[in-house]
């Protein structure tokens, strides 16, 4: 079972080109804004392929920045080019929209279809605008992105699907691929693929989806998808950790891809040698993380071929008969058959390691970090969505909380971030706070390095 859905998984994603076209790999010293609207502002997508970069290149500095906001469409969005978007002086720009700019509640109307075509052209329209501000930038490298699907098929209790809705979704990712050919700037989909892999796996489980429970925001898998899609447009498929083969009965290095071997010595039932990787395995969270979250993002790898693409740290040794049992450091991390050391371990599923526990921490501080940087958005959600239409913008003074509080009986979300807003809007609190982040930044660029490690090998 498991083989015939990897081979769906390859057929799927060998097709990605038909939705998409080649998206650069990040380079050292850029700075990388993803622009969108609350699966962007409240999601993780960006955070899992920062993490990979502060994983597969510890020796490059990559910023990538949220810049979404809940509820907005490619207007709002539009509007805060200037003072939210721009002002992060992005190198390279992701641009997605569509989920809120398609509607909601009429699609379950008589006139669904009317309502979608003015939905569309609205978007269209708006977009426009922001293309020609898009435009004025030179030295920024866009990226258009069509947004996750909208579910309309999954089984879910109490939620009446939107019929209709993601169709013309597709139709706004369409109008995006085409502005990208016109204006020469990259593209990829995510709608399409996502949507391919829950009618998959909904042919068996009809519950199924990466979309959320509303039908709209994925959970840590979804938003790991998503990650992995974007990663894979950018050329990642094959692009190990690490790659060692060893030959025991001639012992010598066949191959040391990515790392270096040194100190290789075989000596009564033991071999063994030192170990310098150039990159550290990608770490997987286990915890359903987040707000009324139910999956983790290692559930990601059941739907996509991240380990085997991806995630890949062999250890191939050959000539070995009988069983042995794997050190590194001082850590014990299992035991394998010679025939499966001349297959190859994957050291990246073995959370044991010291490398993957080295990860781990990186993983840990990145989500320490995406916490801040989620204060900062829920302060630029309430910029834009109140202050901006009160001429209050980022006047963060007593008339502002004033006019907050005149309104907060009338608006369930103003009350929500009033208590975020009464602390952000203040100077040495949002400096102390960005402090916070780029010590944890600068944490993790210290602690992503790989260190030299010692593999035993001990026949059993």
């Amino acid at each position: 079972m498991k083989k015939t859905i990897v081979f769906f998984l390859i057929i799927v994603f060998s097709s990605l080109n038909l939705f998409s076209q080649p998206v650069s790999k990040f380079k050292d010293g850029e700075r990388v804004v993803f622009l969108g609207n609350s699966i962007t502002d409240g999601g993780h997508y960006h955070s899992f392929i920062w993490l990979f970069y502060m994983t597969r290149f510890p020796n490059m500095d990559v910023r990538i920045m949220n810049g979404g906001i809940g509820g907005d469409t490619a207007y709002d969005m539009y509007k805060r080019l200037d003072d939210d978007i721009f002002s992060k002086r992005p190198t390279t720009l992701v641009v997605t929209f569509g989920m809120n700019d398609s509607g909601y509640f009429e699609y379950n109307s008589d006139k669904a279809k009317e309502f979608g075509e003015e939905k569309y052209q609205a978007c269209f329209k708006n977009f426009k605008m922001m293309e020609k501000r898009l435009l004025e930038l030179p030295n920024t490298r866009i990226v258009m992105m069509g947004s996750s699907p909208y579910d309309e098929n999954a089984k879910i209790s109490g939620n009446t699907p939107f019929k209709g809705k993601n169709a013309v979704m597709q139709r706004i990712v369409e109008f995006q691929r085409q502005a990208a050919l016109a204006n020469n700037w990259e593209f990829l989909d995510l709608n399409q693929p996502m949507t391919e892999i829950n009618q998959k796996f909904q042919q068996k489980d009809s519950t199924f989806t990466l979309c959320g429970q509303d039908r709209i925001h994925p959970d840590n898998d979804g938003h790991m998808v998503m990650a992995y899609l974007f990663l894979k447009q950018q050329g990642f498929a094959g692009n190990k950790v690490a790659d060692i083969e060893i030959n025991a009965s001639k012992n010598n290095v066949v191959k040391s891809a990515n790392c270096e071997i040194s100190n290789l010595k075989k000596f009564g039932n033991k071999l063994s040698f030192d170990y310098l990787a150039y990159s550290l395995p990608y770490p997987l969270d286990t915890v359903a993380r987040g707000w009324n979250s139910k999956k983790s993002q290692a559930k990601a790898t059941e739907y996509v071929p991240f380990m085997e693409e991806m995630n890949q740290e062999i250890l191939k040794v050959t000539g070995l008969k009988g069983n042995y049992k794997l050190m590194i450091d001082e850590n014990e991390i299992g035991t394998w058959s010679g025939n499966d050391f001349a297959v190859g371990i994957n050291l990246a599923k073995e959370t044991a390691t010291p490398q993957y526990q080295q990860a781990l921490a990186i993983m840990h501080l990145n989500e320490y970090r995406w916490e801040i940087e989620r204060n900062f958005r829920d302060y630029a959600w309430i910029q834009f969505n109140f202050f901006q239409q009160k001429g209050l913008l980022f006047a963060d003074n007593l008339e502002s909380i004033k006019a907050l509080d005149s309104e907060i009986g009338k608006n369930i979300w103003l009350k929500i971030q009033r208590d975020n807003y009464a602390r952000m809007m203040l100077k040495p609190v949002r400096e102390g706070r960005e402090a916070e982040m780029n010590l944890l930044i600068s944490k993790i660029y210290d602690s992503n390095k790989p260190v030299t490690r010692k593999i035993t090998l001990i026949k059993m």
